[in-house]
């Protein structure tokens, strides 16, 4: 979570440099903005990508063991099972 708010932030940052710097004629500074914001999201989209492949595997993990846990009767799996299903359904939708 710390890197979406850091991600979120330079993006912001970023995108108020180039804006001002454009307003002022400051090129340096809107090209500093425009690099920093391309930056921030560039590596949120990356974050954004590992999560959603974390829910994937939770989910398709969720999901066996849901199934182990119905077959051999073992509840405790199959409870786990639903818990890691639904945080992978979370994490992808993150």
């Amino acid at each position: 979570m710390t890197d979406r708010i850091s991600n979120t932030a330079n993006s912001y940052i970023g995108g108020a440099k180039q804006t001002i710097g454009e307003t002022i004629g400051n090129n340096n500074l809107a090209a500093s903005g425009a690099q920093q914001k391309a930056q921030a999201d560039a590596a949120q989209k990356a974050a954004d990508a590992k999560t959603h492949a974390e829910g994937v595997g939770h989910k398709v993990q969720g999901e066996v063991q849901q199934n182990v846990g119905s077959l051999t009767g073992n509840t405790s799996m199959e409870a786990r099972g639903h818990a890691n299903e639904v945080r992978g359904d979370l994490e992808r939708k993150v």
